[in-house]
């Protein structure tokens, strides 16, 4: 075989699979323990449209100075989170804390994203 006939063979399989590949974006909200209810409710409508869309959503809560002693309240403002969206994204990354921030990463459920692909 050809080599050079083999490399334009590889090129075109890589330049193939390239094709095929799906991008996926991570979409990021940042809070503090502090955002009240009203400012959250918008936060979550944005997240459950991102995840409808086929998007990870990655929650930021940010702890400064002493408000780092109160983690449980970032904790349970993520659980909220959670349950609220919890019919259309599934939790890929656990709260965690990185510092002084705690994290959390949603992707969107498998069901919705295949209903959405169909229309």
């Amino acid at each position: 075989m050809d080599y050079g006939k083999f490399q334009y063979e590889q090129r075109r399989k890589e330049r193939k699979s390239k094709k095929n590949q799906v991008k996926v974006t991570v979409k990021e909200i940042q809070l503090r323990p502090k955002t009240d209810e009203y400012h959250l409710r918008f936060d979550i409508k944005r997240a459950q449209k991102w995840l409808l869309e086929g998007k990870k959503v990655k929650f930021r809560v940010r702890f400064r100075g002493r408000e780092i002693t109160h983690q449980h309240i970032g904790r349970d403002r993520l659980s909220k989170i959670e349950d609220e969206l919890k019919e259309v994204g599934v939790v890929e990354l656990r709260p965690n804390m990185e510092g002084r921030d705690m994290l959390m990463i949603l992707a969107p459920n498998k069901d919705i994203r295949q209903g959405s692909e169909k229309q």
